[in-house]
């Protein structure tokens, strides 16, 4: 009888712990799903694709510790070529798809044999850099590693947010050198945004410290950097080359062109760590985020932190797919969530735009604003995944907007940079304030939006608009462009004046904001220049292309900036002659092949004049939703997320741009898409996830699945909302916060009924 009451305990615990089991999952690694080297290149060429970096960062983080493979990067402004068979040393901040190059602060080399002092190879093979192997290489979520042939040794990183640890596992006992370089940056000899070291300092504090700082002018300018570096055992000797000197006794040494080489001697069958604490504030900020982030040398530990926080960022989406969806899926939720880049140390202090040295209160203060690109999706995306960080985020801005005046245009390391045209944080908080995003001082964000509306500054001349109507393109350069981009962001700023009771804003905004129209030609159905005269400017050609200065259309041409009004498509469709009209020359642009001639360098990812390479063109197949036609817009976003998106290195059609390639392919996988990003709207395209459950800061789950997908299976057919048939072409933020089930039925041909469904509207909710 014992024996059968033990026999009923044990099956009873074993039952238990089976309950346990299972009401307790083991949680999933969605890290494991993360090709970091997506987007690093090209392999067989050196056409780049993306402008990514493949090595170790936190999400958000400070530091972004990663191979360089060139002496001076410029382009790939990641600092790294998959094309490239050579890395000159490991650097800790990079930028991720951007189309300027910066940072490279502080990097790191491990060689051997004599001292040399630069990094590319001469004739007689001396320089400190190595050969490598993709082979030999490998990377995921906070972790890169890479064998260097030359040196011999493995060379390991992970990252905390304000900190990089190295690992270096020799092959061999000999001694060897670990070079840090404090001139190695982007290309000094550049014509724009030069750079230029204003100041550095190197010094040894004991034979396991050292320390150093630089002050350096590039695109972000005058910006200044601290680290502390701290060994797991010590170095035998330490030589500092100043310029042209070389100091062998030195403890410490100031200069513009500074690099200190280590020596390793003894037992080097040991891994040498090496712990990095980095600031931009002081040597005592270096050493507290040092402090507070990694107190031993356990690199297994720190690794398994960062796997840890990718992994909880990672699951604010679950999806459902094939292997490669979810590579290409994770990869671009991983990439979204590289920048922007908290800036404070763990203290809470940062320098603000004016050098000032401030502290913000819970501990972040954001920056590396890729605004041009990011306010169109990835800060949409931010505010399904991310709804706290986007009150920091916009806290961020706001205290641009009290030490400077107005909001970022793009900001990097907490300087305004005034690259890329238009005032795009204000549709950033509108969006927000549409929303109902808690944390966010929304009568403060009203008076910055609408101070950022009303003082001129390069590429917003608001006097000229008031005076002229328009933007004359002989008295300021991408007139176009910047008037269609100002007409959106006027907009922004008259539904938030309108919503808080502000009648006399609102009606100057929203006057203004329709000044776009003056630009429009009727005879030929473009937007186009003219000068102060009001006369129209000759020649005009829709296909020629204009960079960043020069031309009325900023990195595009006239058919992409055609389709820019994303607030007010229903009045558009009236210009363009009603909907069948507007309709054709939506086919048409889809269809156009551009020639040779007309494409520069921003223009890629080509389905007739769409250049899904550049943000401009990002919501232009979802306006079929507009018309009578929706299923041509599943048809084309269904083509552009199986053409220009692969779990490749060159997995990009055009710069990743700080994660805005990445979030259109993430909506647009799950099926929708903010056409206009400040109106609370998502836009049907062609979802190809079979499932994906979006985990909500609120607690619920909104959850999409797409029954029946395939490669020819790209129209909708029917759409199910928590049970019950849905006949929109469109999903509010309410309802996907709301929580509940959307269910879509896909199938080969069109469902022409859909030409029947409610269109989306212009209003936010």
């Amino acid at each position: 009888m014992r024996t059968f009451i033990f026999l009923l305990l044990g099956v009873s615990l074993l039952f238990q712990e089976g309950l346990v089991a299972q009401n307790n999952p083991q949680p999933i690694d969605y890290s494991k799903f993360v090709n970091p080297f997506i987007g690093t290149g090209s392999v067989d060429s050196l056409s780049l694709s993306g402008s990514n970096f493949p090595g170790a960062v936190a999400p958000f983080g400070f530091v972004q510790l990663s191979p360089d493979t060139q002496e001076a990067p410029d382009d790939p402004c990641s600092g790294y070529n998959y094309a490239d068979s050579t890395i000159v040393g490991f650097s800790h901040t990079h930028l991720s798809g951007t189309g300027v190059a910066d940072l490279f602060d502080f990097l790191f080399m491990p060689f051997r044999g004599d001292l040399k002092w630069n990094a590319t190879k001469d004739k007689n093979g001396n320089g400190y850099s190595s050969a490598f192997s993709h082979k030999n290489e490998t990377a995921h979520p906070g972790y890169y590693s890479v064998l260097l042939d030359d040196a011999k040794m493995l060379a390991q990183f992970t990252v905390t947010e304000h900190c990089g640890l190295h690992q270096y596992t020799s092959q061999n006992n000999e001694p060897f050198h670990l070079m840090i370089d404090l001139d190695h940056s982007l290309d000094k000899k550049r014509a724009y945004w030069s750079c230029k070291i204003l100041d550095a300092q190197i010094r040894v504090i004991d034979n396991k410290t050292i320390e150093g700082y630089r002050s350096i002018t590039g695109w972000a300018n005058e910006r200044k950097v601290y680290f502390t570096a701290r060994f797991s055992r010590p170095f035998s000797a330490q030589t500092i080359k100043a310029g042209n000197k070389i100091l062998s006794d030195e403890a410490i040494a100031n200069g513009t062109n500074l690099k200190m080489a280590l020596t390793f001697e003894g037992d080097n069958t040991q891994p040498l760590i090496v712990k990095v604490g980095l600031s931009s504030v002081s040597y005592n900020g270096a050493r507290e985020n040092l402090k507070a982030e990694i107190t031993d040398f356990d690199f297994d530990r720190i690794l398994a932190n960062a796997k840890d926080k990718w992994n909880k960022e990672l699951s604010s989406i679950s999806i459902e797919g094939t292997d490669n969806q979810k590579t290409v899926f994770y990869t671009s939720l991983y990439h979204t969530f590289i920048h922007p880049n908290n800036i404070a140390d763990a203290n809470g202090d940062y320098i603000n735009s004016n050098g000032e040295q401030r502290n913000a209160p819970n501990g972040s203060n954001y920056s590396t604003f890729s605004l041009w690109d990011t306010y169109r999706a990835a800060h949409p995306l931010f505010t399904l995944t991310q709804e706290k960080r986007t009150a920091d985020f916009i806290n961020s801005m706001l205290r641009q907007y009290t030490d400077y005046g107005y909001l970022p245009i793009w900001q990097l390391w907490g300087k305004e940079t005034y690259c890329m045209i238009g005032n795009h944080a204000i549709p950033i908080i509108v969006d927000a304030f549409n929303k109902k995003i808690p944390g966010i001082d929304y009568n403060l964000a009203y008076e910055a939006i609408k101070a950022s509306s009303t003082t001129s500054h390069p590429n917003s001349s608001f006097k000229l608009l008031d005076k002229y109507k328009y933007i004359p393109e002989n008295l300021e350069t991408q007139s176009v462009s910047i008037a269609l981009e100002g007409a959106y962001n006027d907009w922004c700023v008259a539904q938030m004046a309108k919503k808080l009771g502000k009648t006399a804003d609102y009606g100057y905004f929203n006057t203004r904001s329709e000044y776009y129209k003056n630009l429009f030609d009727s005879r030929i159905g473009f937007f186009r220049a003219k000068d102060d005269k009001g006369n129209w400017i000759e020649p005009f050609s829709p296909l020629k292309y204009g960079g960043n200065g020069g031309y009325p259309f900023t990195e595009g041409n006239g058919w992409q900036y055609l389709w820019y009004v994303p607030q007010d498509v229903y009045s558009f469709i009236n210009m363009m002659g009603g909907d069948k009209k507007f309709t054709q020359k939506l086919d048409t642009f889809f269809t156009l092949k551009a020639k040779s001639g007309d494409v520069n360098g921003n223009a890629s990812g080509f389905i007739g004049q769409y250049a899904h390479g550049n943000e401009p063109s990002h919501h232009i197949a979802y306006l079929y939703n507009f018309t009578n036609e929706p299923w041509k817009a599943q048809f084309y976003c269904s083509k552009i997320i199986n053409e220009l998106y692969t779990n490749t290195p060159s997995g990009y059609s055009g710069n990743e741009d700080c994660g805005q390639m990445s979030a259109w392919y993430i909506f647009s996988s799950m099926g929708f898409y903010p056409v206009n990003p400040a109106n609370s709207v998502y836009s049907f395209g062609s979802p190809q996830l079979p499932k994906a459950t979006i985990n909500l800061a609120n607690g619920k789950q909104f959850k999409i699945i797409a029954n029946n997908t395939g490669a020819a299976n790209f129209y909708i057919q029917k759409i199910i909302l928590n049970g019950k048939p849905y006949q929109k072409n469109f999903i509010t933020h309410n309802d996907i916060v709301a929580g509940g089930v959307i269910e879509f039925f896909m199938g080969k041909t069109p469902n022409k009924k859909m030409a029947n469904y409610e269109k989306p509207p212009m209003a936010a909710e």
